[in-house]
């Protein structure tokens, strides 16, 4: 089965769901063939003539796979085109760059100039159409106002190249700054369309289960990740590229006899956390680099890099070592890079630095031995520190030598679990990628809805299994008698992979949009006069993904959307919610008491649920009144707080204690605000939970469902909900003697609605078998004329 109902609908409607799949198009040019004067490997080849087909791209190669020699080839290519280039690196590398292009046989001389990033103010960037970041990953290093300053800078720069080794793939915000320095997409917008807030881990967040594939197939699309050539399918080239062992030694230092830290009377060994470490760490300098002099007596002629975290760590091995060279902070920059450069040419035999200095960049593959003087929380500085001596082209093992004392025990077990951890994810993302790279452009068709749907149909129920814009477009017009349904929270949850999920959007711009195709097919199909209602409420804003924190009207924006469609708002209900229970599943700190006593600025309320009700008034004039018959409507109260009867009816006929109980009943849910909803009163969700899904489901709780159909619908209409989900609606609508169209994108979820719905249909025959005459008012309607 396959159509729509109208030609503007498909049309419309799958351009706009093409158009939420994100691929970073082409940008660039296609090469043949670049000059073999160039040395290029085949996988470099291959990633250089890539990068240049998209024109603003990142090739994040491990260490010491070529970087250097591939942005060279395509900062050349494009220099050939008459644009000019301009190559930012860390400090010192710009030499290694310039002595590489030589070796290529390529010349500078003003098509292509070299700058480290500290000389960004001084340069006029608007001469320049292209630019390298080298090292690129050090955007995440920068400060807020720097990355600014690197996006602003070059936003309008037509071609782009970053370059460095695979990120960890739970630094999302460094893959999103690489992403908005690209002008690929704003980190903010990336955030927002794969990945939950973490509520677990405050400022953090997870990338979505269901955003998985979209979000690898998207980064795919501007980004080249691999840890060796055979990632790419370059497996021969890759039996060339073997890293050398790296031993890792670690010297355990004794602080017997060491004085206490200040305000101790004793050694803790089991008190040193990040406050106290830089104290205990003081105390221990001399001992360690004393083990350090050791160890760089016993290396004799070989080439020496130690590698110190503070100053007064540097101070205590130039006086246990003596006579090396040391690149400080202080030093200027023409010492630090001429000092950096000496080591790299053998000039001097043992060099001094720190991590956050020298930590980038430099190519010091001729070092096989590496001192670390201590050792800090950063498994990132660790990592790049070895990198710089342990990397394709070392040809011998690695000696890494981390000088500890024994108090700091819990450092080094901190960074070794950093390590497995990263290697772990590091893994992870270079196989998720390796699934959806693809250097061949042809490649990359894309099937935004498949034609296929289907459907389950019992005694006046139908529930379809297909996208619900589509399934609408093929139903009459004026058919419904009231649709109630929760939608999706834009995109605060996500349910399914598939494009047409209203979860799937990036903002609430995308999804508000793709809602007003539904709520357009929404008003034809409803009968005049009738009622819908919406289940929403506000939505909450995080500071890094929406550039502050409260709250989004989702309600106020709902209300618009459906007006726009041709719905005249009806009415809304508030519905309490206990914010003692939202604290303590969102660890919200504005519902904190203590915040609101350290500082009631951030202290907030608890947010509420919304019924937003709507009438479709076009043709009302017409609309045909309906009377069930029945002289009361509320035989029965669904909520928290009992209905008080008792000594008033005494003396009261059957037909008159029904009126006064069906008056208190209809009081309470006529109130704008329900305070006695029961939260847990659900459908069973875990029967519906698919093995991806990203969380819970919520269902809606059935006594608001009974409450809505009980007083904005007549016994015998036809109920729909255009987001059936595991079935609640149509489960209670069928127990109150409606009948029911649903329909549901996800197929797991679809299949238990259907079978929630049968379930509702027998207790609907039970209740009306033992219940007493005229307790239920009772219909034989059917679904003819609802649709196919």
């Amino acid at each position: 089965m396959n159509g729509y109902g109208s030609d503007a609908v498909k049309s419309g409607y799958e351009s706009f769901l093409a158009g939420k799949t994100r691929v970073a198009e082409d940008a660039g040019f296609t090469v043949d063939e670049l000059p073999s004067s160039y040395g290029l490997m085949d996988f470099q080849d291959a990633s250089v003539k890539w990068a240049l087909r998209k024109g603003r791209a990142a090739i994040f190669a491990d260490t010491g796979l070529g970087k250097t020699r591939m942005q060279l080839a395509w900062a050349d290519q494009v220099a050939c085109r008459g644009c000019r280039v301009l190559i930012l690196a860390p400090l010192a590398v710009g030499p290694q760059t310039a002595a590489e292009a030589a070796l290529m046989g390529i010349h500078l001389d003003g098509r292509i100039d070299i700058a480290n990033y500290e000389s960004l103010h001084k340069i006029d960037v608007s001469q320049y159409a292209g630019v390298v970041l080298d090292e690129s990953s050090i955007l995440k290093n920068f400060t807020g106002k720097i990355k600014r300053q690197l996006v602003e800078a070059f936003a309008e720069t037509p071609f782009r190249l970053c370059c460095t080794a695979t990120p960890a793939p739970n630094d999302y915000m460094e893959l999103g700054n690489h992403s908005e320095f690209l002008g690929v997409m704003p980190s903010n917008e990336m955030i927002s369309r794969w990945f939950s807030n973490d509520t677990m881990a405050a400022g953090s967040y997870r990338l979505k289960e269901h955003g998985r594939a979209d979000y690898w197939k998207w980064l795919a699309s501007w980004a080249l990740c691999y840890g060796s050539p055979a990632d790419i399918g370059f497996s021969e080239t890759a039996r060339r590229f073997t890293l050398p062992l790296l031993n890792i030694h670690e010297e355990i230092v004794s602080t017997e006899g060491l004085p206490a830290p200040p305000g101790e009377l004793f050694r803790d060994l089991k008190k040193l956390s990040s406050t106290t470490m830089h104290e205990e760490m003081r105390i221990t300098a001399d001992r360690r680099a004393d083990r350090v002099a050791e160890i760089v007596a016993n290396c004799h002629d070989e080439p020496v890099l130690i590698w110190a975290n503070t100053d007064y760590e540097a101070e205590a091995v130039m006086r246990a070592v003596g006579d090396i060279a040391e690149v400080k902070g202080s030093h200027p920059v023409e010492t630090k890079v001429q000092r950096l450069m000496d080591f790299a040419s053998g000039k001097e035999r043992i060099l001094l630095t720190k991590p956050k200095i020298a930590g980038f960049g430099m190519n010091w593959q001729h070092c096989a031995r590496v001192i670390f003087m201590g050792i800090s929380y950063s498994y990132e500085q660790f990592y790049q520190a070895i990198r710089r001596c342990w990397r394709f082209g070392q040809l011998r093992q690695v000696e890494c030598h981390v000088v500890i004392a024994d108090s700091e025990g819990s450092v080094l077990r901190t960074v070794q679990e950093k390590e497995v951890a990263h290697i772990r994810m590091k893994t992870e993302l270079q196989i998720a990628m390796r699934n959806v790279m693809d250097l061949k452009p042809e490649n990359r068709a894309l099937r935004v809805l498949g034609d296929d749907w289907k459907e389950a149909v019992g005694p006046d129920w139908r529930i379809v299994n297909d996208d619900c814009v589509r399934a609408l477009s093929r139903e009459p017009s004026n058919s419904i008698g009231f649709s109630i349904f929760s939608p999706p929270f834009s995109t605060l949850y996500i349910y399914s992979d598939s494009i047409a999920d209203m979860g799937n959007t990036a903002d609430d711009g995308e999804f508000f949009k793709q809602y007003g195709f539904l709520a357009r097919e929404l008003h034809r199909v409803m009968m005049p006069g009738r009622l819908v209602a919406v289940h929403c409420k506000d939505l909450p804003c995080y500071k890094n993904r929406d550039g502050a924190m409260g709250l989004s009207d989702f309600p106020g924006r709902t209300i618009r959307v459906m007006e726009d469609a041709g719905f005249q708002f009806h009415s809304r209900v508030t519905i309490w919610k206990d914010p003692v229970i939202e604290m303590q599943r969102t660890k919200n700190h504005g519902l904190l008491y203590k915040e609101l006593c350290k500082d009631s600025c951030g202290s907030r309320q608890g947010m509420a649920d919304y019924v937003i009700v709507f009438r479709k008034w076009e043709g009302i004039e017409n609309a045909v009144s309906v009377n069930s018959g029945a002289q009361e409507r509320f035989y029965d109260y669904r909520g928290s707080t009992k209905i008080p009867g008792g000594e008033y009816m005494r003396g009261l006929t059957k037909a008159e204690q029904d009126r006064l109980y069906s008056i208190a009943v209809w009081q309470r849910y006529a109130s704008p605000v329900w305070f006695d909803i029961v939260q847990t009163d659900v459908l069973n969700k875990e029967l519906a939970r698919a093995e991806q899904d990203e969380r819970h489901i919520c269902p809606l709780q059935l006594g608001v469902i009974e409450r809505c159909i009980e007083l904005w619908s007549n016994p015998g209409d036809l109920v729909l909900s255009p987001f059936a989900g595991i079935g609640s609606e149509g489960y209670q609508a069928i127990k109150q003697g409606r009948r029911f169209l649903g329909v549901e994108l996800k197929e797991s979820y679809y299949t238990m609605a259907a079978r929630h719905i049968e379930m509702g249909a027998g207790e609907r025959r039970q209740l009306h078998l033992f219940d007493a005459p005229g307790s239920l008012v009772e219909t034989s309607s059917t679904l003819s004329g609802a649709g196919s």
